[in-house]
């Protein structure tokens, strides 16, 4: 039994004898005014800790449960074994022995479960309908004390595991960090390789095989995934509508059986990874993708002690802000920079970064060296200044303010922040508020801070492509990091620079801003009786506003959203270049002026669409109108500037070349779509007219635009209809009508019983994994029946395509199966998407596989579990909106899609109720099942350039057995791999890897293994075997031809006519 944690906790001895006694926290949990639920913290005999969180309006309950122990506690030896641990602990238990056990009880009670390992923790979390709570949490605790860590599994998760990794290879996120890791002090375990991979994990994979037994078994160290797993690491939170004492026996039963192994309950990392070595340089690192940017970085002490003054959000206001006289300001004048940002980095339980992230134009990378030494001079400007009072007040009223307000958000990402959080030294009367509120001053650490960000002790990472770096740095010699292969180069700053850095003068051009004039003082909030949905209280032949006051959340926000429809938006391919670039001019004529009311909680977007424009607010409302009306006075009355549009267009540039960069499915899903779509242009059609863009058609672009146009207007929260209308009257002021009245999306539709394939190369000749996409379609969402009988399908397909195709037949780490809404939301299919380093032809064979097998599934399912699928998929339809944006959000699907069916979730879940298995069975056989003749079928294949590791021929590996039979009579053979198919057959390598360990003790293992060697040679695979063959269907030769052959869809316009409006439209 642990020892009573502190006098304020109170011993606890529950009526039911079967609940373990437990310790309850006595003091009440400080909360926000805003929120309605209950708490309560707890801690069991064997350490645990629980917040548990009472929701009475909960429709959706979840747990997070973390460990302080991640991948910096793996083994030299075996680096990402925790990452392993994370993949393998959902394989079973000794209650649960099933492998998708949990995943398929959460799927069909509208849940969900992921986990992440991280430095310093590993956390795993679920959501679930509230009904279901119990049972999840049987299933989830049995994690934690009883899992069998099977085995039979080990291949599988590491192929997983390695999977994971292959599609962060190419991502220059994972590959900067890993550099910056390899960076640190000989021997400091930051330099670990987290997330791992085959070559990494292979020892662990065999001492598990080895063992034959589960690991939660093996205390004496054999292994040391379970030692780690110690119950006083683990922080647990339950979010449900069960009473806190009903909450606290549930903890208390299923969670009591953890072991407590007397492990350091929160392991600290207090050395730092930069030595003197490693500070004062200068990384050059060579990226996939093409983009310069630079991180300006400053050894930093863990941070969470310092809850109650928070002084690097003080530094990160100044540093990060983009006001007159601030760093931002100064680079973007000078055409340097496109964004720039600030923050900590909390590295691990122990140490921290504070960073500067700039993003640079091509400009700016010649000038690299000019940047960091502004960023320098910005520093000196701190260092020297006396804040003002008011700098301080304003940032711990705008943190108060946040948190006087939060609104509710998932309960899975509200219980993985508590969790993480309770690991802070933070009182546990303060656990919510601490971590959100500025108590104290921090002036001593301020300046503590400013004075230790300087060169020398800093770490700039320059990243560009190779070419780039070429040109302003010939003379670096590049290194390789071992795990993704990125090239780096270190240089220490010479002394002249550090000098010139280090000089106290300031640059004229900067000063520190001054008070935030859009921070909200009027927070009254009048409450009403509730709507169901927005009104449309107002239509003209230029606008349709639809309005609902907050009647739910009663906080002082509101959301405004105009949807600008013109057709000239995207006429040709060279409009939806204009129109791109106007959106992105806008926003970068408004990073002055909007930052203040960004901090102070109120923000703005205004982004392109197929059809026009969205400009959307969202925020307080108190100065909701001063920020609505100048940024539209920006978006109707914005001037040009040529060198500002000469940067855009370079910006534009790198981000349509680096999609083709990005993830395999990605790019898949996105020619999926392109082909589905009546009105779309490629990203190559953009790229061929975006060089000679001139600023004067950009201008010419705009008013043609705004002459004609239509627009949607929402305003839904804490605002009157007499205040939404006067937003329609200035959305309206020097607008044009547009003579067009359709201006709605339109799908293509294929015809019945057709089977199309496109094919095609991925442009990243290092990616090496190849996709999938693979579309059937449903149908006209207008059919109400087809509708609900289709969602319901999907539902039950979803959670056996991860388990068929990831878990059991490894395919790869993305698999997905989802609807699939087509342009213009009035027609719908279903999508199954799958990354893989198997070619496409395969994965669409096993696709096609797997749909035969639920074709029995779906025939055997009992009456009860399909009535269980129809509870789920109606608990997910009625789930209620967490806050004022989701809500919004809803709305605006109907508003967009112009079907304003705003209670499509209720008379759906209605109708649910009387459909049939028959029914569904029905749809699944004529537009699902491989063997209907009237299905319309699209898949895409994106296939990767790079060439795949040779598998062992089915000849070779039978001649081999053949070999061994006779030289080793005695031997274990898997007879499964001569017989499998080619995909699941190991590579040469791994073949030949796996004999020779075998082999290596016997005598005639030399002369077997030379044997081996000379089969390989002799049979090859042959590389028509290697493609898995070709399938039927038709062949998309040119894709123009193609998407002109095909049906455009019909737009059913308003599906329901709520008469709101008492007198005529016009």
């Amino acid at each position: 039994m642990q020892p009573q944690p502190h006098p304020e906790w109170e011993r606890i001895r529950p009526s039911k004898s079967s609940v373990p006694p437990f310790y309850a926290f006595a003091r009440e949990i400080k909360r926000s005014e805003q929120d309605d639920r209950q708490y309560r913290v707890i801690q069991l005999d064997n350490g645990l800790q629980v917040t548990l969180v009472h929701d009475s309006k909960a429709d959706k309950a979840a747990a997070s449960l973390d460990v302080a122990v991640g991948h910096l506690n793996d083994p030299d030896d075996m680096p990402g074994l925790a990452h392993f641990c994370e993949h393998l602990l959902f394989m079973g238990t000794e209650q649960f022995p099933r492998e998708n056990e949990y995943s398929e009880y959460l799927a069909k009670n509208n849940g969900a479960s992921n986990a992440y390992t991280s430095t310093s923790n590993t956390n795993y979390y679920f959501s679930v309908s509230t009904h279901a709570l119990s049972g999840a949490l049987e299933r989830f605790a049995s994690f934690f004390h009883s899992p069998l860590f099977d085995s039979s599994c080990t291949s599988r998760e590491l192929n997983a595991v390695d999977s994971e990794h292959r599609k962060n290879h190419q991502a220059d996120l994972w590959r900067i960090f890993q550099v910056n890791k390899h960076l640190s002090k000989p021997g400091h375990v930051w330099s670990k390789f987290g997330s791992g991979n085959r070559d990494s994990l292979t020892k662990a994979a065999r001492v598990l095989k080895l063992n034959q037994r589960p690991l939660r078994e093996d205390p004496v160290n054999k292994s040391p995934i379970p030692s780690q797993y110690c119950a006083s690491r683990m922080r647990l939170c339950i979010i449900g509508k069960e009473s806190l004492d009903e909450l606290s026996e549930l903890a208390s039963s299923l969670f009591s059986p953890v072991l407590n192994r007397g492990r350091d309950p929160l392991p600290m990392i207090e050395d730092h990874p930069f030595g003197e070595n490693e500070k004062g340089t200068l990384v050059s690192v060579q990226t996939v993708m093409a983009f310069h940017a630079m991180e300006i970085s400053f050894p930093l002490e863990y941070q969470p002690p310092f809850w109650r003054q928070k002084p690097i959000d003080f530094i990160s206001h100044f540093v990060g802000h983009e006001g007159p006289g601030s760093l931002h300001s100064y680079l973007k004048n000078k055409h340097w920079v496109s964004s720039l940002s600030t923050g900590q980095q909390n590295l691990a339980r122990g140490f921290a970064m504070f960073k500067i992230t700039i993003h640079l134009t091509s400009e700016g990378f010649k000038n690299y060296r000019s940047v960091i030494l502004a960023a320098h001079k910005y520093l000196a400007l701190l260092r020297s200044s006396v804040f003002e009072p008011f700098h301080q007040r304003e940032q711990a009223t705008i943190f108060s303010t946040h948190f006087r307000f939060i609104e509710k958000k998932r309960p899975d990402n509200y219980a993985t922040w508590i969790t993480e959080h309770m690991a802070w030294p933070v009182p546990r009367e303060l656990l919510l508020a601490g971590p959100q509120l500025i108590l104290d001053e921090g002036k001593h650490k301020v300046r503590e801070y400013l004075e230790s960000f300087r060169v020398r002790e800093s770490r700039v990472v320059l990243m560009a492509k190779a070419e780039e770096h070429a040109k302003v740095q010939p003379e670096c010699r590049w290194e390789r990091e071992p795990w993704y292969g990125t090239e780096y180069s270190v240089q220490k700053f010479d002394e002249a620079f550090i000098t010139e850095a280090e000089s106290p003068k300031s640059l004229p051009e900067f000063f520190l801003p001054g008070p935030n004039e859009f921070i909200p003082t009027n927070l009254d909030v009048e409450k009403k009786e509730p709507l169901k949905r927005p009104h449309l209280i107002r239509e003209t032949p230029l606008s349709a506003l639809w309005h609902k006051k907050d009647d739910k959340f009663w906080a002082p926000k509101a959301n405004v959203i105009i949807d600008i429809r013109s057709p000239l938006g995207n006429a040709s391919a060279r409009a939806s270049v204009l129109t791109r670039l106007y959106s992105d001019i806008v926003k970068d004529s408004l990073t002055e002026f909007a930052y203040d009311a960004d901090l102070a909680g109120l923000s703005y977007s205004f982004s392109p669409h197929s059809m026009g424009l969205y400009v959307s607010m969202n925020g307080y409302n108190d100065k909701m109108s001063v920020l609505v009306r100048h940024v539209l006075e920006k978006v109707k009355g914005l001037v040009v500037d040529p060198q500002r549009l000469a940067v855009i267009k370079d910006q534009a540039q790198r981000d349509w070349q680096n999609f083709f960069m990005g993830h395999s499915y990605s790019i898949s899903d996105y020619y999926g779509r392109y082909l589905m779509a009546a009105q779309q242009w490629t990203i190559e059609e953009k790229l061929a007219e975006l060089p000679s863009v001139t600023a004067e058609e950009i201008q010419r672009h705009m008013k043609d635009l705004l002459s004609q146009v239509k627009l949607r207007i929402l305003v839904v929260g804490n605002m009157f209809k007499d205040e939404a209308i006067g937003i329609a009257e200035m959305a309206e002021e020097g607008l044009g009508v547009s003579p067009t009245a359709d201006l709605n999306e339109k799908a293509l539709i294929m015809p019945a019983g057709s089977n199309f394939v496109w094919s095609s190369p991925l442009p990243n000749p290092n990616q090496a994994n190849s996709a999938l996409t693979y579309y059937l379609h449903f149908g006209s969402v207008v059919n109400q029946r087809l509708r609900v009988v289709s969602s319901l399908l999907t539902q039950i397909l979803t959670e056996p395509t991860f388990n068929v195709l990831r878990t059991k037949e490894q395919l790869g780490y993305i698999v997905l199966c989802s609807n699939w809404s087509l342009p213009g939301a009035s027609e719908k299919g279903l999508r199954i998407v799958v990354q893989s380093e198997k070619p496409p032809p395969y994965l669409e064979k096993r696709v096609e596989a797997f749909l035969d097998s639920m074709r029995f599934k779906i025939e055997d399912m009992s009456i009860e579990e399909f009535q269980g699928q129809k509870e789920g998929l109606e608990k997910k339809w009625m789930e209620a909106d967490k806050n004022l944006y989701d809500e919004a959000g809803r709305y605006m699907l109907q508003i967009n899609s112009g079907h304003w069916d705003f209670l499509r979730n209720e008379d759906d879940a209605g109708l649910l109720k009387s459909i049939t298995k028959e029914e569904m069975l029905e749809i699944f056989m004529s537009h699902v099942h491989p063997s209907s003749i009237t299905r319309s079928k699209l898949s895409v294949h994106l296939v990767s350039q790079k060439p795949r590791p040779k598998k062992i021929s089915m000849a070779a590996a039978q001649g081999f057995e053949a070999l061994l039979r006779t030289t080793i009579p005695e031997i274990e053979i898997d007879n499964n791999i001569s017989t499998a198919d080619i995909e699941d057959r190991p590579t040469v390598f791994d073949f030949v890897d796996h004999w020779k360990e075998r082999l290596e003790s016997i005598e005639a293992g030399d002369t077997l293994l030379a044997a081996l060697s000379d089969l390989v040679e002799k049979y090859p695979v042959d590389a028509e075997l290697e493609s898995s063959g070709g399938l039927g269907g038709t062949s998309i030769q040119n894709i123009k031809a193609f998407k002109a052959g095909l049906t455009i869809s019909v737009d059913p316009g308003p599906m329901v006519q709520w008469g709101d409006l008492p007198v005529p439209r016009f």
